[in-house]
């Protein structure tokens, strides 16, 4: 029998244009978590980035993607759907990694250099990420017709 768990996340973006990844259980990955009752997706995944990261007045953006893995928990066969979006911060923040979630590092980390990370990440992450990256090329191509 197999749980589907619905999830938010976001790929969080600074002043200087270096998106954040965290450091979580040997792998480098996104912020994100399980959807709570009552909340909707996009204030779950707010919410998650604000808990996993200690950033505050995150700017919301658009749906990227969504991604869909599967994994086994305590003998269960678990479907993970997560809803990704665009995220924006200002100013300088200190970062805070919640460690009773595993996470040990945040890190900036600038367009040239993401492809290092790309190497020791999940599949859905270098997926969602390269998507954002062609949604922001294309919307720079539109931005000069």
């Amino acid at each position: 029998m197999s749980v589907k768990i619905i999830a938010g996340g976001g790929i969080v973006e600074n002043e200087d244009g270096e998106i954040l990844f965290q450091y979580r259980r040997g792998k480098w990955d996104l912020p994100k978590g399980k959807l709570d009752e009552g909340e909707t997706i996009e204030e779950c995944a707010v919410r998650e980035v604000e808990e996993e990261t200690g950033l505050q007045n995150i700017q919301l953006g658009k749906l990227i993607g969504i991604t869909h893995h599967h994994y086994n928990e305590n003998g269960k066969e678990v479907e993970k759907e997560t809803h990704w979006f665009a995220m924006k911060v200002s100013g300088e923040q200190k970062l805070t990694p919640q460690l009773e979630e595993d996470i040990l590092e945040l890190r900036w980390v600038a367009p040239g250099e993401v492809e290092e990370y790309f190497k020791n990440t999940f599949h859905n992450i270098v997926e969602i990420v390269t998507r954002y990256y062609e949604g922001k090329t294309s919307s720079i191509k539109d931005q000069k017709l």
